[in-house]
């Protein structure tokens, strides 16, 4: 059961003014009985509903059904003895929450039978209390009849959309340590031959030394070029991993383009909402990738680029109408394309090309949805 035990309830589409009303109208009807005896059952009544309505959501699944027992017997007598009928959305709203599918259902049909039951009676036995008010219980036997179903599947959309915050959190969990891999391995393989090449060079050049000596310098030169070779791959590298702000990028693409005296135009918002940095990262870099492309190769004219996020997904469209990229696979790794195919999959996303009247690229990467904060089903 959920550990939420609020007597007014969330999230059903209704104010909680207007559950405060349900609250307090049984003393409304309550006192207009002329029995000193009737008004006190019906306080007592309304407290001993309130409080087992309170102890549904706090109790383990065993006393659940005590409670809600008590709870209709409750709501039976006030709709017979004093024509309210509210008492049932409370019951209603609670219903929905019942997780176990058997349980859900019966307390489903028994509560909304009894109550149509219960209204049936008194309309016909006691026609002028309710006349006034029969407006009102029809709505409120629609409530009994759509509110559990309604709640029902918000708490199971709201557990699904649970479900997928983790898998999100765990996919970017799993990418972070992709990550990690390549840089290890881009490390080993950057670092690990040339380190090794400068032991064995260094070795050689300490046993040449005091035999030859002019071919221990041109060792000692080749480990001087070997480690600064090393140095420079290692800068690259770096230089690649550094998280690039999508905002930054479009201004040095507009940089380039001018620079090669092409018309430049962007149309949309560089400020991207829940994307992670990784993901704004590889956008910042396919967009550099493209635009080193259109300078280089395109012969275009002019460029434009446009930035649109939407709920499922962020695209980028670069455009422009420079001579186009034939289909072949050669054209394609000459030009990067596959690098940004490779770097795009990383992330979930895609790469469209089209070649007509130029080079249109639509690129689109999945956004990490956040959810809100999920209740706990009963």
């Amino acid at each position: 059961m959920q550990t939420w035990y609020h007597i007014i309830p969330k999230n059903t589409g209704l104010s909680s003014y207007v559950w405060i009303i349900f609250c307090l109208l049984p003393f409304f009807f309550i006192f207009r009985s002329s029995s000193m005896t009737e008004i006190l059952i019906g306080i007592g009544m309304t407290l001993v509903f309130f409080l087992s309505y309170r102890l549904s959501f706090i109790s383990n699944s065993r006393l659940v059904y005590l409670w809600v027992s008590i709870e209709m017997a409750i709501s039976l007598i006030m709709t017979m003895l004093f024509g309210y009928i509210y008492f049932s959305l409370f019951l209603a709203f609670f219903i929905g929450n019942i997780h176990h599918k058997g349980g859900f259902l019966s307390l489903y049909i028994v509560h909304l039978s009894t109550t149509v039951a219960a209204v049936t009676i008194v309309l016909f036995t006691q026609n002028e209390s309710l006349f006034p008010q029969l407006p009102f219980i029809i709505i409120s036997i629609i409530g009994v009849i759509l509110l559990p179903f309604t709640i029902r599947y918000r708490n199971k959309q709201q557990k699904l959309e649970g479900q997928l915050q983790d898998a999100n959190e765990r996919i970017s969990q799993l990418m972070v340590l992709e990550e990690r891999e390549r840089i290890a391995r881009d490390l080993h393989d950057t670092l690990g031959h040339k380190l090794s090449l400068i032991g064995l060079k260094s070795d050689l050049a300490g046993k040449l030394v005091p035999v030859k000596p002019e071919n221990a310098i041109n060792e000692i030169h080749d480990i001087r070029q070997t480690a600064r070779t090393a140095l420079k791959e290692v800068r690259e590298m770096v230089s690649n991993m550094r998280g690039a702000k999508l905002e930054d990028e479009i201004t040095r693409v507009q940089q380039i383009i001018e620079a090669a005296e092409m018309e430049f135009q962007f149309d949309g918002d560089t400020t991207l909402t829940n994307t992670p940095l990784l993901v704004e990262n590889v956008l910042s870099m396919c967009l550099k990738e493209a635009a080193t492309n259109i300078v280089k190769h395109s012969g275009a004219s002019w460029c434009y680029v446009s930035i649109e996020q939407s709920e499922t997904d962020v695209h980028i469209q670069i455009k422009d109408d420079g001579i186009g990229i034939s289909d072949d696979t050669q054209s394609y790794q000459g030009h990067g394309l596959q690098g940004m195919r490779e770097r795009l999959e990383f992330v979930n996303g895609n790469l469209e090309i089209l070649s007509d009247q130029g080079t249109t690229l639509n690129i689109r990467v999945p956004n990490v949805i956040q959810q809100t904060e999920q209740e706990e089903s009963v």
